[in-house]
């Protein structure tokens, strides 16, 4: 089989490019490398992979028509699209707003397209969000829950994108599964986002900001077992009329951000001084994933808590920065 994994670069789609290429897969990596965070980060995770057997590496657009006419003319052959492409960030989707539609909206619609049109082409799983559930105040958020009232521009267009599968299900016969992510850290990981955010500020011994005074909890889920499930659901294609569905892959526990500091602090052995702010816009206090469905369908069960996955991404995060 060959596999399609946009935002090879990135965060989730380095990791889930690697797994696949250590199962013996054929990888076509795409992706933009563009500077939202360090583009050497991008590069250096782009070498893990550009000398593993089975790696073909596009630096392209996703937006644009010609990169979908190339992979439809030089990789016909694909079986499975992973589209983790996107442009991230609740934060940054207040101040750069066309960034997200494109990439996001427009990016995710070359996927659809290309999946219709690629002969061999079995399922395209698309990264969504759980933003999805905006200010939703029942907890654990399933994938039954409604996410009609979208807090943040970035959560809106990644429920645009479940919209968008849905109909290239229903009018095209294309199988497709959003894929709900729930927090995700762990070594390799992205720089705008807590773990990253805390532990450089820790050890540069600058104040760390923490939002709504503490007061938050997030479903905090280790690169491994995300991996874990977007490969499992990718190799099981929806069978349904339309062959439509997503999935939360979260670690089915919410946890208090103030644990979450407490365990880098315990890491590194140094000391937060922390600088309480209120809630930012579009942001929520608590995230907790419901994953009946991916265990019933698939067996997934996450295996990485907290207390693990600090102390691995913070070993990884000295070992890089410190060379």
């Amino acid at each position: 089989m060959s596999y399609l994994v946009t935002g090879a670069a990135g965060f989730i789609g380095f990791h889930t490019a690697r797994k696949l290429l250590a199962r013996g897969e054929s990888v076509v990596g795409v992706d933009i490398v563009n500077d939202y965070y360090d583009p050497t980060l991008k590069e250096a995770r782009l070498a893990q992979l550009e000398g593993e057997k089975g790696f073909t590496f596009l630096r392209a657009d996703l937006a644009e028509q010609d990169t979908v006419d190339a992979l439809l003319s030089k990789h016909s052959d694909i079986t499975h699209i992973i589209h983790l492409a996107a442009q991230a960030g609740v934060r940054y989707s207040l101040t750069n707003p066309r960034a997200y539609t494109r990439s996001n909206i427009e990016g995710t619609l070359s996927m659809l397209e290309l999946a219709r049109h690629l002969p061999k082409c079995q399922h395209l799983a698309y990264a969504s969000s759980s933003s999805v559930y905006g200010s939703n105040k029942k907890l654990p958020f399933s994938v039954e829950d409604r996410v009609d009232n979208p807090i943040s521009l970035y959560a809106a267009t990644k429920k645009s994108c479940e919209l968008m599968a849905h109909t290239y299900s229903h009018l095209f016969g294309v199988p497709t599964t959003g894929l709900r992510f729930f927090t995700v850290y762990g070594p390799w990981g992205r720089p705008d986002m807590s773990a990253f955010l805390f532990a450089k500020a820790i050890l540069e011994g600058k104040p760390i900001q923490v939002f709504n005074n503490g007061d938050m909890r997030r479903d905090f889920t280790y690169i491994d077992d995300i991996v874990a499930g977007v490969l499992a659901i990718t190799d099981g294609p929806p069978s349904g009329t339309p062959p439509y569905r997503v999935h939360n892959i979260g670690n089915h526990r919410s946890e208090p951000l103030m644990r979450f500091i407490g365990l880098i602090e315990e890491s590194l052995g140094i000391k937060a001084e922390i600088e309480f702010l209120p809630m930012q816009p579009g942001d929520v206090k608590e995230t907790y994933a419901d994953i009946t469905p991916i265990q019933e369908e698939f067996g997934f069960q996450p295996s990485t808590s907290i207390d693990q996955g600090i102390p691995r991404f913070i070993e990884w995060y000295r070992s890089y920065y410190e060379k």
